[in-house]
């Protein structure tokens, strides 16, 4: 019953995704001032507590913990195949429209560069208010979530790549 939920959740998500667009006006480009350094720049990266900005949204990332085994509860649990990274992260709207924030568009790397995605089934389960899953934020307005990651035990996650859409640039944070 709960991966039935989990699954019916992720297709109405992957839905909405298809159904906007699932991107930005980026006529002007896709980052926005800031630290972008994801489209191969010079700029430098932002670190944990530091605002970075890609097209129209901000982030901060505020804290992360790994080692995590599972998030949630007895009633509704994910279990990680290696570990969880849990990534608290603030996401604001500094654009003039309202704009999709997605946790799938938001990537973690390790220091040999393979990329992580993040697990959406966790994501709902870590956030109570699934804040961070898939979430429309209109302009000035913010919200604070976690950004869930399952990788391998004996991995450290180096940065992460934080995008407005799947179509961004997308900015760089350093975890270390």
């Amino acid at each position: 019953m709960r991966n039935k939920m989990v699954i019916a959740g992720l297709a109405i998500m992957g839905a909405f995704v298809l159904g906007c667009g699932a991107g930005t006006d980026d006529s002007a480009g896709g980052s926005v001032s800031g630290n972008s350094n994801a489209g191969g720049d010079d700029q430098k990266a932002a670190k944990i507590g530091e605002p970075a900005r890609d097209g129209k949204f901000e982030f901060t990332v505020s804290k992360i913990k790994c080692g995590v085994a599972k998030v949630g509860s007895d009633f509704l649990e994910e279990k990680a195949q290696g570990q969880y990274c849990l990534v608290t992260v603030n996401v604001k709207n500094i654009g003039k429209e309202a704009q999709y924030f997605s946790d799938s568009d938001q990537k973690a790397y390790s220091s040999d560069g393979t990329e992580y995605s993040t697990d959406s089934a966790a994501g709902l389960v870590a956030n109570k208010d699934a804040d961070t899953i898939f979430n429309q934020i209109n302009p000035g307005n913010q919200v604070t979530g976690i950004l869930v990651y399952d990788i391998p035990k004996d991995v450290t996650l180096t940065k992460l790549e934080l995008h407005d859409s799947a179509f961004s640039d997308g900015v760089t944070v350093e975890l270390g």
